[in-house]
């Protein structure tokens, strides 16, 4: 398989300014190529660019490539990207230092384009194999959109990053509103549906790629909102509410007193610390969700 994809990034890291002249030319036809001159550039490139694969340079002035390999690997943002080492240290010794560090391959200088090109090519394959197959298992298998154990790794992910930005973390539980009575009177296979169409309809009220809508569990649906607060997520909340409703869903057996489906929220917005972890936002927004449902269901608490 042939790849021609500039939506693949590749991060060249080397000090050698005719280095990176030769990868790039070797790789820029196929690929968007990025580079960095030094470890502590290398480090910010990874974590800010994002790349799909790393040709990293082993013998650099200040911070060697497996130094950097080192903290790469030691940082969650970062621990999944591909390393490739590129050297002149043709040994067995050097090899088995940089694959124990959690480099996938060598390249050895000089640098061989077409053997470049081919490993490289390789690797990315791979690479796109293991992520279709890791996309698949952070999906949920009825309603197609995120699932637990996805929304699990983006609360955690994103608690860190309000951490260090001092920054606010919103997050909506959504609970289906009687959804145990709909079962019992229309059917299970009539209430997966019912499951489908509210999280197709949730998702494309959000506006922001950064946000995430996961299914929970059962009827439950939770939207985790980086950089939002209390206001701004309630402005959501009130919209997703509405979205449920716009569908008029049937529910003869409601106990809102309504004859079509709603749901109630629970919404919560704090600015993480070291004192807490994520479950504190959760167990929270799990609180003001129990509550909405004492008020009788179809509104939202924050």
């Amino acid at each position: 398989m042939q790849i021609f994809n500039k939506q693949i990034k590749i991060l060249i890291v080397d000090d050698s300014p005719s280095n990176i002249r030769v990868l790039s030319e070797t790789l820029g036809q196929e690929y968007h190529v990025i580079y960095a001159m030094n470890g502590e550039d290398a480090i910010a490139s990874a974590i800010n660019g994002c790349p799909d694969l790393i040709l990293l340079d082993v013998m650099m002035p200040g911070m060697d490539g497996y130094e950097v390999c080192s903290k790469l690997k030691a940082d969650s943002r970062t621990n999944e990207i591909p390393i490739i080492f590129i050297t002149a240290l043709d040994t067995e010794q050097h090899e088995t230092v940089g694959l124990e560090l959690g480099g996938i391959d060598y390249i050895s200088k000089p640098i061989n384009p077409n053997l470049v090109r081919l490993r490289v090519r390789n690797h990315i394959e791979l690479k796109m194999l293991k992520d279709h197959y890791k996309n698949l298992s952070t999906i949920d298998g009825l309603t197609g959109i995120a699932n637990r154990r996805r929304f699990n790794d983006f609360i955690e992910q994103e608690w860190r990053r309000s951490m260090r930005s001092q920054s606010v973390l919103s997050l909506i539980m959504i609970d289906i509103d009687s959804f145990k009575q709909y079962n019992d009177h229309y059917g299970h296979s009539v209430g997966d549906d019912c499951l489908k169409l509210i999280a197709v309809s949730m998702f494309g009220a959000l506006e922001r790629a950064t946000d995430l809508l996961a299914r929970y569990g059962g009827e439950e649906f939770v939207c985790v909102l980086p950089g939002t607060d209390i206001e701004g997520a309630k402005i959501l909340g009130e919209k997703l509410s509405a979205k449920v409703v716009s569908l008029k869903i049937p529910h003869l057996k409601s106990a809102t007193g309504l004859d079509y489906v709603t749901v109630s929220l629970g919404i919560s917005a704090v600015v993480p610390t070291k004192n807490d972890d994520w479950n504190s936002i959760i167990e929270l927004a799990d609180k003001n969700l129990y509550l909405a449902k004492g008020k009788g269901r179809n509104c939202i608490v924050c």
